[in-house]
C-alpha cells in the first residue's frame, strides 16, 4: 500500500453564507501526481489555498504527514511551508530580478548558504527545467513558457517534499504545455516529489495524473484514476471532460430569479 501524504477530511468553507467547499474529502499518495479539476467557481482555488495554509476552514482537517495543519500557529505553519514549493498561475516572478536571483531568493531567505553554493544550486535547478543558459536574463526577456519553467525552478529551490501547481499550463501553446506536463511527471517519478495540480486543462491532467478529482459547487463529484474518470457515466463529469455547452453545468451561476433580482430596489 502506498503511503498517504496529504489527507483532507470533511473540509467546509463558506464566505458570507455561501458555501464554497462543502465537505471535501481526498487523499494524496506520496510521490504521486494528483489533479484537482473543475470549472470556474467550483472551489478548486479555494481548496488549494487551504492546502498551502493561507486560508483556515470553518471545519474539517488537512493532515500532511499525519499532522493537522489547520491547527498550526504561524511558527509551525512557516515550517510547513518550507516543505513545499508553489508554482503560481502567472509565475509570479519578480521582474526587477534576474532569473538567477529569482531562483536564489528562497535560498537566501531561508538558508545560510554561501553565495557560491547558492549559484551552484541555481544552475542545478535551471538544468532540471532546461534553462541553464538563461540565468542572466530578466523575466520580461523570456517567453511565457520559459517564465513558467523558471518559476518551477524557483519552486524547487529548497528541494521540497511537495509541489503545488496552480493552472501550470494556462495560456501556453500545445508544445510548451507538453513540456511543463512532462516536467511534472519527471519530478514525481525521478525525485519522489508529490505533485498536486489544480487545473481545468483536462488534456494535460489525464496524461500526467495518477489520481484525480472533479469538483462542482464545492463538492467532489468524481474521483479515481484517469481511466475511471474518463469512463464515468455521470453527465456532469462527461460535460466537463468534453467541454459541452449543454448539460448539468449551467452557464448562469446566480441563485436568484432574474426578474426578482432586476426589480429588487432594496
Amino acid at each position: 500500500m502506498a503511503e498517504t501524504l496529504i489527507e483532507v477530511k470533511d473540509l467546509i468553507k463558506s464566505f458570507d453564507g455561501r458555501v464554497v467547499l462543502d465537505g471535501i474529502n481526498l487523499a494524496v499518495e506520496r510521490g504521486s501526481v494528483f489533479a484537482i479539476m473543475g470549472g470556474s467557481g467550483c472551489g478548486k482555488t479555494t481548496l488549494l489555498r487551504h492546502l498551502i495554509g493561507v486560508m483556515r476552514p470553518d471545519s474539517g482537517q488537512i493532515q500532511v504527514g499525519g499532522e493537522d495543519i489547520t491547527t498550526f500557529d504561524e511558527s509551525r505553519m512557516d515550517g510547513y511551508r518550507r516543505r513545499f514549493g508553489m508554482l503560481f498561475q502567472m509565475g509570479a516572478l519578480l521582474n526587477s530580478l534576474s532569473v538567477h536571483d529569482n531562483i536564489a531568493l528562497p535560498l537566501r531567505e531561508h538558508t545560510k548558504l554561501d553565495e557560491k553554493i547558492i549559484s551552484v544550486m541555481v544552475k542545478m535547478k535551471l538544468e532540471l527545467v532546461g534553462l541553464r543558459d538563461f540565468e542572466h536574463l530578466k523575466p520580461a526577456q523570456l517567453s511565457g513558457g520559459m517564465q513558467k519553467r523558471v518559476a518551477l525552478a524557483r519552486a524547487l529551490a529548497l528541494d521540497p517534499e511537495i509541489v503545488f501547481y496552480d493552472e501550470p499550463t494556462s495560456g501556453l501553446d500545445p508544445v510548451v504545455t507538453g513540456v511543463i506536463s512532462q516536467l511534472i511527471v519527471d519530478l514525481s517519478k525521478r525525485m519522489g516529489i508529490t505533485s498536486v495540480v489544480v487545473t481545468h486543462d483536462t488534456g494535460s491532467a489525464f496524461k500526467i495524473s495518477d489520481k484525480m478529482i472533479v469538483l462542482f459547487r464545492g463538492r467532489v463529484v468524481a474521483e479515481g484514476a484517469p481511466g475511471q474518470i474518463m469512463e464515468s457515466t455521470d453527465p456532469l463529469v462527461q460535460q466537463f471532460i468534453h467541454g459541452s455547452p449543454d448539460g448539468p453545468i449551467p452557464l448562469r451561476q446566480s441563485s436568484r430569479d432574474y426578474l426578482e433580482d432586476l426589480f429588487d430596489t432594496e
